[in-house]
Formats: C-alpha cells, sequence, structure tokens
C-alpha cells in the first residue's frame, strides 16, 4: 500500500480528499506557531506579509487601531485575509522573491513594514537593501521546530513550509520519498535533500492534495 506523510495536520475535509485514495496516510505537525507581544508603528503606509501566521498574528492584536495599508503580499489566501479585513493588496507574489523583486524594481523611495516570524527568509531584506528601500522588520510570531523520528519510508510527504522541511529533515531523510511542496520557496528548502519534488500550482493545501490525487 501507498504511504503518505503530511507533515502538518489537515482539517477534516482535507483529510477526506486523501481517505478516498485507500493509502496509509499519516500527520503530524513538524512546526508550532506561537504569537508574540508586538508594537504596531504608526503611520504604516506600506506592509508585507510573506506568511498567513504573520496575517493572523497582525490582526489578532488586542492594541492594533484599524489601519488601512497599501499591502504586497505572497500567496492567494492571505491576500483573501488581508481583503477580508479591509486591507488593499497592490500586489500579490507566489513567492517571496518575485515579490522582493517587483517591490525592488517598482517602489523606490517608498518605505516597508514586513510583518514576519524569526526565521523569516532572506529574499525580503536582500533585494529591498540592494535596491535601498528602506525596510523596517516586525516580528509578530515565532516559529518552533517539533522533531520526530521516523523509521517507515514514504512514497509521498507533503510540506507546507521551509520550516516545516527543516524540521522533518532534521531527524529523518527524504530518501527516495516524492516530497510534494506548497510552493517555490519550500521547494527551495526541499531541493537542499532532494531533486525528487513537485510544486502545487497555488500556494494552497489543496493544491497540494489535487497533486497526490492527480498522481495517484
Amino acid at each position: 500500500m501507498n504511504s503518505i506523510l503530511s507533515t502538518k495536520k489537515l482539517t477534516p475535509s482535507q483529510r477526506g480528499l486523501i481517505s478516498q485514495l485507500g493509502v496509509r496516510f499519516v500527520e503530524y505537525d513538524a512546526i508550532k506557531i506561537t504569537a508574540v507581544n508586538f508594537k504596531v508603528p504608526n503611520n504604516i503606509e506600506n506592509a508585507i506579509f510573506t506568511s498567513q501566521n504573520a496575517l493572523r498574528s497582525f490582526f489578532n492584536e488586542k492594541n492594533l487601531k484599524k489601519q488601512t495599508f497599501n499591502c504586497y503580499c505572497v500567496g492567494l489566501k492571505t491576500k483573501q485575509l488581508l481583503e477580508e479585513n479591509g486591507q488593499k493588496v497592490i500586489k500579490m507574489a507566489n513567492n517571496a522573491s518575485e515579490l522582493a523583486n517587483y517591490i525592488a524594481n517598482s517602489c523606490e523611495n517608498e518605505v516597508f513594514y514586513h510583518f514576519c516570524g524569526n526565521l523569516r527568509r532572506e529574499e525580503i531584506s536582500l533585494a529591498l537593501n540592494k535596491a535601498k528601500i528602506e525596510l523596517f522588520e516586525v516580528k509578530t510570531y515565532e516559529t518552533i521546530l517539533i522533531s520526530k523520528k521516523f523509521d517507515e519510508k514514504w512514497d509521498k510527504i507533503l510540506f507546507f513550509s521551509p520550516s516545516g522541511v527543516e524540521s522533518f529533515t532534521s531527524e529523518n531523510n527524504i530518501g527516495n520519498s516524492l516530497a510534494i511542496c506548497i510552493g517555490e520557496t519550500t521547494a527551495s528548502e526541499a531541493q537542499k535533500h532532494t531533486d525528487n519534488i513537485i510544486i502545487s500550482r497555488e500556494t494552497t493545501i489543496e493544491s497540494v492534495l489535487k497533486e497526490i490525487i492527480k498522481r495517484h
């Protein structure tokens, strides 16, 4: 029987998409997200959100006054959450590198605030620094890696973040498993360990699951 490991626990409806395949399915949370206290600066014009975790922490901040920003984000779900919270999305990109290049080439003389986690990647800061665009980083959450050793070998492993890849590979080898990744940023981390990678068409969990169904 084929076996699938998910490095994130799924919702019942998401799990149902896999159960119909008749495969062995195991899930666990490879990372834990913890909100941290932070202050929202006044008079923000441009805000960057590269993860839903940062966005959820941001809008859960008790002291947050209702402000509207020009938002630049990664992923369709992040864009939708921003718009649901009354924000104006100027640019949505598929990954951090694409977003960084857009800002660097289109937003000269602007000032940006990047709301992110403690393990944020370098693409945004490096690109904006090179373009001499002023950037302030505000940590809104922490990512904690949850290491777990598996003796079983998997046909497919589902990865939903670079941190999830890092957590899994701290105790395990991807080996000959097919790594199905939620986006190019996650795939770039997986490429440190394997060339056997599939990238979902969209940065959503459902898109990752569609890749499994397509290859079953």
